[in-house]
């Protein structure tokens, strides 16, 4: 039994794709044959493929910074949990992270909806081309339009004197092997950028901490390493194809980031710069909004402003007394200079009659 059975409906649309390219490249002056028509014919099937998946690929950059802001509230969630490993505790831990997903409306596996849609492709691509031989010596059937001649040109078609059916563990040729070994640090060197101007230039300081963000970095180098062991059993069209669409994706992802960069990130700093160095080469001059700087330490307590009576105040001794010294209460004045007044002005009664001058 056929494990890969389920693939023959994509190897069939794979087939047509990259006959239809075939046959528009002939169209715009390019060889019919073998030859680099069938390279670029590849290289259409990734171009096609990827504007295919453009609508997945806003909803890959959705769940991306959802995560990345859900960072704090997860590490939180983990740090409330951390060291229980009671069911009870595991199931309560699970009910709050879904719950947290559910909030910012976002999961883990939304980012990776690109890939998995193209694993199935890759996949698809690998079998077309390693059945080439098969199909141009009648020991297999045809895959849609790519007949026993068509796999035959196919077949032949090189690239640098790799012919894109050769895998780097079944040909004895040197320069095919060279030409392999190069598609193949291509690809690798190729996966690590992506992945790195990802997550170290679009992510806010939040998200490059924690066991998810250890995670990442880590996946940084696995990832590589794992396309560098496997890329020798792969043939040059599939190492063409991946190293095209990782090209594609670093263009993609660097027009987003430079756009529509994640909030907290290097990316978003940097573009503030820019639009200021143009907002200054114009003449315009952006006024930063006033930051209000909170006080510090202990509160002062505002003081009780007291309420002071219709009048001015009155001076005693010469001196103006502050209105918490007035009062509803009698109040004499002090003889000035020895010399006596009459009797002070609103004195109450009972209050001492001032002496009169001997005659």
């Amino acid at each position: 039994m056929d494990f890969f059975k389920f693939l023959e409906p994509i190897e069939w649309v794979v087939a047509w794709i990259m006959y239809l390219c075939h046959q528009g490249l002939v169209f715009l002056g390019m060889g019919d044959g073998p030859g680099l028509g069938w390279v670029f014919s590849i290289v259409g099937l990734v171009i096609i493929i990827r504007i295919l998946l453009i609508p997945l690929f806003f909803k890959q950059i959705k769940a991306s910074r959802g995560m990345q802001m859900l960072q704090p509230e997860m590490q939180a969630i983990q740090k409330k949990y951390k060291g229980k490993s009671d069911p009870a505790s595991r199931e309560a831990m699970s009910r709050e992270t879904m719950e947290l997903y559910k909030k910012h409306g976002t999961n883990p596996f939304a980012s990776c909806l690109p890939i998995l849609l193209q694993s199935p492709i890759f996949f698809a691509l690998f079998r077309v081309l390693n059945g080439l031989v098969p199909i141009s010596t009648g020991d297999l059937d045809p895959i849609g339009p790519i007949n026993a001649a068509v796999a035959k040109d196919i077949e032949s078609s090189s690239l640098f004197g790799a012919h894109l059916s050769d895998i780097f563990l079944k040909t004895d040729d040197m320069q095919a092997k060279i030409v392999i070994g190069a598609l193949i640090v291509a690809m690798c060197a190729t996966t690590f950028f992506t992945q790195r101007q990802l997550t170290m230039k679009n992510m806010p300081k939040s998200a490059l901490e924690g066991p998810m963000a250890s995670t990442q970095k880590m996946m940084l180098y696995v990832f590589p390493f794992i396309f560098a062991v496997s890329g020798v059993n792969f043939p040059v069209g599939v190492l063409v194809y991946w190293t095209t669409t990782n090209l594609w994706s670093m263009g993609q992802q660097f027009y987003t980031i430079k756009r529509m960069p994640a909030p907290g990130s290097e990316a978003e700093r940097l573009m503030k710069e820019r639009k200021a160095r143009k907002a200054a080469a114009k003449g315009i001059v952006e006024e930063a909004a006033p930051v209000i700087e909170q006080p510090r330490g202990q509160r002062q307590q505002p003081k009780r402003k007291d309420r002071q009576k219709p009048g001015t105040p009155r001076v005693i001794n010469g001196t103006t007394a502050p209105s918490a010294e007035v009062n509803d209460a009698p109040v004499n004045d002090a003889p000035v200079d020895g010399e006596t007044d009459g009797p002070a002005k609103g004195t109450g009664k009972g209050s001492p009659k001032p002496k009169q001058p001997k005659k």
